[in-house]
């Protein structure tokens, strides 16, 4: 077995041992040149992490490891570990959508296009191959966990575990019918069904997903608020994403979207906001003082030009902030490295503030702050131990990332999506230097192909 090679430890990082009391077996050891845990913040050198039983049995100085008794070792010199990046917001199927309808405002992207589309194409077997194919491009690009929304989502649960992914499927409800459900009821009885079926999934978790307050009605979201509190499941919804939400809100109900939820007893620290772009100071305040998150889609919000989101106020302000992605068909990446690199850089130039948002923060809304608002925040988003092993390798020997002074930084400003290497979900390996272990890529990239010419035609 080779000799281990790593990165001497920098003056300025404390030596971190974490381990399981009176544990000396792993099922896998990675040493690493750098890893980043993100609780505690920062970059540790000459670390290994060990996995047994699927979750983090240990964090400690290489040399300490040397002491344990483990079935597998992984050399990793010129790498970075950090744990599993959680997509907290996405429509996976809609990857079939890519490029679809580009260059639109939000509402003629809609109703002229997205809708219609959905509407002869929806069916299980377009969200299945649909959400293979975002699975497939998430894995590579070191997204382990994603929440989303969609309908037929048992097509996605499907998908997901057949990727060996984390999923958070969304109960969908809208007001009008679609060819997954015609009214209320009908929505919410096939998403609770879906649950049930899937209820001794380990890799799959569960939210209401009411699509927006444009499109759920004071009866929906009543309903939606009676189930969340019954069976303790968040809530996620598209929220202030553009003016004409609010315009159409104030002239429907005579108050903003957010006052209505309010007035629904909708604020609760189960609830995840999805854009909120358009939130003013007691709005903010109000989400702070009910314990409320926000997922923060940077790329969706500008392709759309749906505004900029005030992050900077709502991370002062004590919000919990996830970062995501959006669906392909509006974004048109499902690349999270490269949202909170531009979620980071956004923050300075639409604050003024070159100290916005720092490297640190950025990954840990991009993990930590994903896993909160979904509530696994004890399962994921940190690399810690009694954690589940969700972890993601980066090659920071790319030209691209030389040379490395601070790797925390590099991964936020420097790394693409292309030097992830190596991930695992729950310690098992689903990408190894590149390549994915589970899916068949030629397979989904045929069914994508299909269902091209069935679009387009």
């Amino acid at each position: 077995m080779a000799e281990k090679s790593v990165a001497p430890l920098l003056p300025t990082e404390p030596a971190m041992s974490t381990t399981t009391p009176h544990s000396t077996t792993a099922d896998l050891r990675i040493d690493a040149g750098w890893i980043i845990p993100v609780r505690p913040a920062g970059a540790l050198a000459g670390h290994s992490l060990l996995i047994k039983d699927g979750r983090v049995a240990a964090l400690l100085p290489s040399a300490e490891a040397d002491a344990w008794d483990c079935r597998e070792r992984l050399n990793l010199p010129g790498h970075l570990l950090i744990p599993g990046l959680v997509n907290l917001h996405t429509h996976a199927a809609m990857t079939l959508l890519r490029g679809y309808a580009d260059d639109l405002p939000l509402m003629d992207w809609l109703n002229q296009h997205i809708w219609p589309a959905e509407a002869r194409h929806g069916s299980h077997d377009f969200v299945r191959d649909g959400t293979l194919l975002a699975c497939l491009e998430m894995l590579k690009g070191g997204i382990t966990c994603f929440n989303d929304m969609y309908f037929f989502a048992e097509g996605a649960v499907e998908a997901a575990s057949a990727a060996g992914m984390r999923i958070t499927a969304g109960m969908i409800l809208v007001d009008f019918p679609t060819g997954y459900a015609a009214d209320t009821d009908g929505y919410l009885q096939k998403g609770l069904a879906m649950r049930d079926a899937h209820a001794d999934n380990p890799l799959a978790s569960f939210c209401l997903a009411p699509h927006a307050p444009y499109t759920v009605g004071d009866r929906g979201l009543e309903k939606i608020m009676t189930y969340a509190e019954q069976l303790d499941l968040p809530v996620h919804i598209h929220l202030h994403e553009t003016e004409d939400e609010l315009r159409q809100s104030l002239e429907k109900y005579g108050v903003r979207p957010l006052a209505r939820l309010k007035a629904l007893g909708m604020l609760t620290p189960g609830l995840i906001a999805v854009h909120g772009v358009h939130l003013n100071d007691m709005e903010i305040g109000w989400l702070a003082s009910h314990g409320c998150h926000v997922a923060h889609c940077p790329a969706s919000n500008l392709k759309l030009a749906s505004g900029f989101a005030p992050v900077t106020q709502l991370l002062a302000a004590g919000v919990n902030v996830g970062i995501g992605t959006d669906g392909a068909a509006s974004n048109n990446r499902l690349d999270l490295l490269g949202e909170l690199r531009l979620a980071a850089l956004l923050a300075k130039g639409v604050s003024g503030d070159p100290a916005a948002l720092p490297a640190a923060q950025a990954l840990e809304m991009a993990t930590l702050g994903g896993a909160r608002a979904l509530g696994l925040e004890r399962e994921i988003g940190s690399l810690e131990v009694g954690k589940q092993a969700d972890v993601v390798a980066i090659d920071m020997t790319a030209p691209g990332s030389q040379p490395c002074f601070d790797p925390l930084s590099d991964l936020v400003y420097s790394v693409g999506r292309d030097q992830v290497s190596h991930v695992w979900v729950g310690g098992e390996a689903r990408i190894v230097a590149g390549e994915n272990r589970r899916l068949d890529s030629g397979d989904i990239l045929r069914a994508a192909r299909k269902w091209k010419a069935r679009i387009a035609s």
